[in-house]
């Protein structure tokens, strides 16, 4: 049976079920400061502290983060070795804590790109937390929306050639369950800091009826108060799903 749009997201005046940040400006943000840009990243990690410990004091049921895009190998050599040393110590260090406050760890994307060492915190960390209930953490590394979408049209098709699915079965909701994070619901709010206003192949399919809110504050600066702004701004809109104003209200 098919789950509407309703049964997923979150209405106007909610707490947003989900939450996708793009976190965005730590190297601005190290760059004003005369710093190198890893410390822009390493200042980050507060950041994802506080919006962690705001998230789930709020209600948040699914908080995504974007840590690392499929695009980001593009960066230059030291701070790509930079980021992923900054990874294995905030697995070593957070997944924990995340433990004891009942938090569950996933990660999204293609792993196999990973050191061997970084590969087995990984399974560690999401074996650690897995049973976990209160909030479910997502982070988004090495991911990237378009190979999202190709690696579930892949798999489709796979199965289509293997006789165990027909091409005619194939409708959003059959797709939907292929991607990353079908068993979660889709964002309800997309945030962006450090003022730019694009996506930048972030769960392009997730994201469909998602909330948008771009922030001019960059990552590191991105704290409780910033946060509590973007889920204000969130309660305040009216979401319509293809609706009317009058049909939201009951009206005919």
């Amino acid at each position: 049976m098919s789950t509407s749009i309703d049964d997923t997201l979150a209405v106007q005046g909610d707490i947003p079920r989900h939450v996708a940040i793009i976190m965005d400006g730590n190297n601005r943000w190290a760059k004003r400061r005369f710093m190198p840009g890893v410390a822009g990243h390493k200042a980050g990690v507060d950041a994802v502290r506080a919006v962690v410990e705001h998230s789930a004091k709020q209600g948040v049921e699914v908080l995504t983060l974007f840590a690392f895009s499929s695009e980001n190998w593009r960066r230059p050599a030291d701070e790509v070795s930079a980021l992923m040393s900054l990874f294995v110590l905030a697995l070593e260090r957070e997944v924990r804590k995340l433990h004891r406050h009942n938090i569950r760890l996933q990660i999204m994307g293609d792993v196999s790109g990973f050191s061997p060492r970084l590969q087995q915190l990984i399974r560690e960390s999401e074996a650690l937390t897995a049973g976990n209930t209160a909030m479910t953490l997502v982070v988004a590394a090495n991911y990237g929306g378009q190979w999202d979408i190709a690696r579930a049209a892949r798999r489709i098709a796979e199965e289509v050639q293997a006789g165990t699915l027909q091409p005619q079965d194939i409708n959003e909701q059959l797709f939907h369950r292929y991607t990353w994070l079908a068993d979660l619901p889709p964002p309800d709010l997309l945030i962006r800091t450090g003022g730019e206003q694009r996506i930048s192949n972030f769960m392009l399919w997730q994201t469909a009826y998602s909330e948008l809110y771009f922030s001019p504050v960059f990552w590191p600066d991105f704290k409780q108060q910033e946060y509590q702004q973007a889920l204000t701004a969130f309660a305040e809109r009216t979401r319509r799903f293809g609706r009317t104003d009058d049909q939201l209200e009951g009206k005919k």
